[in-house]
This record gives C-alpha cells, structure tokens and sequence, in this order.
C-alpha cells in the first residue's frame, strides 16, 4: 500500500546553504602511516572497548586507536 506524494508549489521559506563538510574520496582512501607500539592497559578499560566494538561491530584496538588520534589533534603541542 503505497501513498502517493502531492507536490505543491508552496514557498519552501528560509534556506541556507550548507558548507560541504564530507572529505574528498582521496582522503577517504589515503592510509595513514602508523607505527606500532606496546601498551599496557587496565582491564576495565580494555573490557569497555571490546564490549563497545563488539556492539557497533568494529575492532576494539580501531576505537582505541581513534580516541588516540582524535585526542592528539584537539590537542596539539606548541
């Protein structure tokens, strides 16, 4: 059962133009370099980030590896 749509040729009201927020699908593709490091963590923290990956069906060392990253450049050293 399907609803049909009644297009009018009402006045849409205030529009703003967004800014294109999306990368470019070659920063999209781009690898960045990493480097591999040894860590110890604590195991409340560890079974936090699995449970969370398990549950948005990612790997738990990606999320930690995010929240790395996103913290390194909201808070950059002069």
């Amino acid at each position: 059962m399907k609803k049909k749509i009644k297009y009018t040729d009402e006045p849409l009201g205030d529009l703003s133009v967004v800014r294109d927020f999306l990368p470019p699908p070659e920063e999209l593709a781009f690898k960045e370099e990493s480097v591999k490091v040894t860590m110890t963590l604590s195991k409340s923290s560890v079974a936090f980030f699995k449970k969370a990956a398990q549950r948005y069906h990612t790997p738990y060392q990606k999320m930690i590896r995010k929240l790395i990253d996103a913290y390194a450049t909201r808070h950059p050293l002069p």
